[in-house]
Order: C-alpha cells, then structure tokens, then sequence
C-alpha cells in the first residue's frame, strides 16, 4: 500500500475518531504516512494484495465493532496473521489490564500501548515496524525468486558465491568427470553432493555417502571394496562393498583426506581401472560409478606434507567447489533462517509466524563456527522452545542473546539506545514468561521491586487510568497530555 503520488511506505490508522487521526498526522505523518479507515474497512482492505507496512489498531474499537457481530476482537489480529505478507500490528487501548495487553499480543499484535500515547514511544514502535516490514518484504521476494528458480535443492541463498555454485553444478552434473567438494564442517558438502547426482544422468541409480571418520583402516577398506567368504576371521559369507553398491550411479567420499595413505593408492587403483579386488580375491570387479569427494582440510598442503598422494588429488579434484563458509555469506542468513523455520514449524506442528528483527539480528552477528548445520539446530531449538508464535531473541541460546542489541537500538543519543534496550529486554522477558512478573524479573536477574519499577518508568504497560477519549503524549515535555476531542 503506497500514499498516492509519491510511492512512499504506508500505515493503515483503524481508528473511527477522524480528530485523533488528523492530530495523529500532525506529529507522525511526515516520516510515516498514515492511511486512516475505520475498522470494517480494514477488514476490507485487508483481502487485497495491496497491502500496508504496518497497522496501528485502536483496540476498543475494534472489540465494540467485532463483538457486535459475536466475534472476539483477536479476529482481525487473525486475519492479519494468517495473510502470506503479514504487516505488523500495533495494538493501543485506553484498558491498561494486564489481560488485555497478553491477548492483544498471544494473538500476534507487534506491540501494545495504553492510552494516552507516548508520541516518542509510538515513534520508535513505528521505526521498528517499518523495518520489520522492510525486512519481510525482502525475505517475500526473495523466497519467491529462489525457491522458485533453486537449482541445488537445499542450497539457499542469493550471495554471489552460492550462484556461482549453482553455475558449475548444473554445468557438471549431466558428465561423469570426479569432483572435489571443498569446505568447512557444515557448509553443505554433501548436498552439494547429491545435487550434482539428482541432476545427471545418474539420478535413477543410488547415491552412496561414505565417511571414513573414526573408522580403522581395515574396516575403511571392507567398507569400501568389500570381501570375499573367508577373508578374514567371522567373514562367513560374500559381502559387496560400497563401490559396488553405488554401480550405476554415485559414491560420495567425505573427508577424503582422513584416507592413510595405503588406502589412497587402492582408491586410486579403483578410479583409474574402474575395477576393484574384494578383499580375499584376486578377481576384479568392474565398477561403473561417479566419484564424488569432499574435505575440510588443505590436500595441497597435506600433498607438500607427504600425508595425501598427489595423484590421487589430481584425479579426484577435475573440478573444484569451494563452499564458503557462513559468516562469509551472512546475507544470506535470513532466507535459509526463515526456511528452516518453516520446516521445522510444520514437522513439529508449531504455530510459528516469523522472526523478530532482533532475533535476525542476533543470527547475522554470530560467526557460526559450525555453519549452516549450527544455524539449522539453533532455529530449532529455538522453535522447539518458543513460547510466543514468533521466534524472539529470548529463544535464543543465552551466548547469542547479546548480539540482539544492535537490532532494537535506535539511532539517536546514548540515553534513547539504553532506554530502547531495556525496554525491548523486559519485554522479551514478560512474553517469554506469559507476562508473569517474578518470573520475568528471575529471568532478568533483578527483584521484582526493580522491575515494577522498570515498567512504570518505560511505560511497558502503561499505569495511567484509562483515557475518556483517543489522547497523544506529545514530546517535549514527557508528561505533557494533548486531549483529542472524539468525534
């Protein structure tokens, strides 16, 4: 949704007080632009794609309008919950009950203000709002240009790197050449991997992955090429190995470089004749199969080092992958985190909407030692754990919750950033705790007395008496009231 003429991001005001609304325009408008619509016509506008960034909702209103009809005023909170782009919504009411900020907010509101409005605050929510709306919007496009274009299934992102990898798999995948896989422990060697077997001509035939980690170097070789009856001590009967088990289609060797060196010269052996001795035979056995390698380690230098054959990495590295790394490609952190997020909230049947920016934050902040496999468990563990229906920076392992901060601080003076901070601190306490306040202040690691008092001077839930009528707290000064005439 877009103000006429110029194209710019726009706030849909429900609210049936057209004084308040002009008066609303008046202190907010020219940085957020304000469409204001009573409530049944938001409902309306509601089923058009053409949407708005965010959504400040006058709560009263809403419940007279919706409970007239018999329908609870979470209906509109909802409706907008379930749209595929769902722009945040920033609830206000002049009902500062505890009860009705935790409905407003169990059923996804982005934010609750009592009346009168704080005019700075209402400010910062908005700043927020509209770069969550940013964000969605950018997430929205890019899931639909990817996930409708994605070349190597489960390899997601929209960085230079990851397009160049789609390039030479789909350039390698119809020929039989080896290939080498290159990177660090949780990049994505393997789907990589079955990538390139998916889309040649071997996709009807298996996809064997072999790791020889932690395995002792006669078990690496039985693995591998099999044995004969009566090879060694218990081999009771013929058993084939994995080469002859892939025939046909594709063997992945991971951690090639973990191979002792007798072993790299049978599997160099294997590679250059195409035919292989079980162990216990001196038949060969033809085998027809693509190999696929990856490691994690240097092979040139372990080459230069003597520890791996030189031959043996000429052979298998025809054509050379480098994945990157994850804090190498951060910008792609939020499109793989929302796809996980997805996945995990259908296999666990939980109602997850989203992430919060701060949450987002946090996760392009880390420098994800175990890469995309990392980001995977942390998005579902953290889902597992929510307690909201958005993933939050509360369900975050404790060690990355801090990285969260640069998210919810404004830009402005030191004393904004901290009080913007602690706000978003408490917050994230009271909802992680279903707004319990001694659990919430343990959760802080401060007392209860504290926290009261926290609440009362960010106005978190607001402990003035209820307004007679739609009110804005202009700035400055703080305490200064501007009653606003209901119409």
């Amino acid at each position: 949704m877009e103000v006429e003429g110029d194209g710019s991001p726009c706030f849909l005001l429900v609210d049936h007080d057209q004084s308040f609304a002009d008066a609303l325009r008046g202190v907010v408008g020219e940085r957020y632009p304000l469409r204001h619509v009573g409530v049944h016509q938001a409902i309306l506008l509601l089923t058009n794609e053409d949407l708005p960034d965010a959504i400040l909702l006058n709560w009263d209103q809403c419940a007279a309008s919706l409970r007239a009809q018999e329908r609870p005023p979470s209906d509109l909170l909802k409706a907008v919950s379930e749209l595929p782009y769902a722009p945040p919504v920033i609830v206000y009411s002049s009902d500062s009950r505890r009860e009705t900020a935790l409905e407003a907010i169990r059923h996804g509101a982005f934010e609750f203000f009592t009346q009168p409005l704080d005019v700075g605050q209402l400010k910062l929510s908005l700043s927020r709002a509209k770069f969550k709306a940013e964000l969605l919007r950018e997430l929205a496009s890019a899931r639909k240009l990817l996930l409708g274009s994605v070349r190597v299934e489960g390899l997601l992102g929209n960085s230079k790197q990851i397009e160049r990898i789609h390039d030479v798999v789909s350039k390698i995948s119809g020929v039989n050449t080896t290939v080498l896989i290159r990177g660090e422990s949780g990049t994505g060697k393997e789907v990589v991997a079955r990538a390139i077997h998916n889309q040649g001509t071997r996709a009807t035939k298996l996809f064997v992955p072999f790791s020889p980690c932690a395995l002792p170097d006669t078990l690496i070789e039985d693995e591998l090429f099999g044995h004969e009856r009566g090879a060694f001590t218990g081999a009771s009967q013929s058993r084939r190995g994995r080469f002859e088990e892939a025939n046909g289609g594709t063997i992945f060797l991971d951690e090639i470089g973990d191979l002792a060196l007798p072993l790299q010269s049978k599997l160099l052996r294997v590679l250059q004749e195409r035919k292989l001795n079980r162990l216990g035979s001196n038949s060969p056995v033809p085998v027809d199969v693509r190999v696929v390698c990856a490691t994690n380690r240097d092979l040139e230098l372990m080459v230069q080092e003597g520890t791996f054959r030189q031959d043996l990495y000429y052979r298998i590295s025809v054509v050379r992958i480098d994945l990157p790394p994850l804090r190498d490609r951060k910008d792609d952190i939020p499109l793989l985190a929302e796809f996980f997020c997805r996945k995990f909230a259908s296999l666990h049947q939980r109602n997850i909407r989203g992430l919060s920016p701060g949450f987002l934050t946090a996760l392009v902040s880390y420098n994800w030692p175990g890469n995309v496999r990392e980001l995977q468990n942390v998005i579902e563990r953290s889902l597992v754990l929510a307690e909201g229906h958005q993933l939050v920076v509360t369900d975050l392992p404790p060690e990355m919750r801090d990285l969260a901060i640069a998210s919810e601080i404004p830009r402005g003076s030191f004393n904004e950033a901290v009080r913007c901070f602690k706000r978003e601190l408490v917050k994230s306490a009271l909802q992680l705790h279903s707004g319990n306040r001694l659990k919430a202040a343990k959760e802080l690691r401060i007392s209860r007395c504290y926290l009261h008092r926290l609440l009362k001077q960010l106005n978190i839930e607001g402990g003035e008496s209820p307004a007679p009528a739609n009110t804005l707290k202009t700035e400055p000064p703080e305490d200064a009231t501007v009653p606003v005439a209901a119409s």
